[in-house]
């Protein structure tokens, strides 16, 4: 009877900025699977379905750079990944031993020089993935939005009622 209230489009951001190569390219990947068959090759696919925010050239803030570090941690992990992985390899990128050291420095410094943070970033906040700098990684929160979407896998936890209800 209250089953539609568990479904919910993924909510998917992207950090983006538009003198970025890499950001062009998943903003671009994003849009089209919204507008046009998902997979592409697939001309009996329908369009995938999730609610897109694009920020433009602004970095995330801090709380979503802690949440998004979670989501890039490898499971079975007890290290989160460096805060190196969103740093770029500009030229105006203080040298290892200056670089910033919180999720604070990071976010001030890519406030400072834009150039120097890797992007874009693209999160699924439902489902709990991130991709940073990388194109391949925002196919791959792709491919497991249309899995979900074609029942290939079932439903994470997240919209499981919990606890009085289950």
């Amino acid at each position: 009877m209250f089953s539609g209230f568990k479904r919910s489009l993924p909510q998917i951001s992207i950090f983006h900025h538009p003198s970025s190569p890499p950001s062009i390219q998943a903003l671009t990947l994003l849009r089209n699977a919204l507008s046009s068959p998902y997979p592409p090759g697939k001309q009996s696919a329908s369009p995938l379905e999730f609610d897109l925010e694009v920020i433009e050239t602004k970095p995330p803030t801090t709380d979503q750079l802690r949440t998004i570090l979670t989501y890039i941690t490898p499971p079975k992990s007890a290290a989160p990944p460096a805060l190196s992985t969103f740093l770029s390899a500009h030229p105006a990128l203080p040298g290892p031993g200056e670089q910033p050291q919180s999720v604070k420095g990071i976010v001030s410094l890519a406030e400072q020089n834009p150039n120097v943070f890797k992007w874009p970033v693209v999160v699924d906040w439902i489902g709990g993935r991130a991709s940073v700098g990388d194109v391949e990684g925002v196919k791959g929160i792709l491919e497991a939005i249309r899995q979900q979407r074609d029942g290939e896998v079932k439903r994470d936890e997240v919209d499981q009622p919990k606890g009085w209800f289950s």
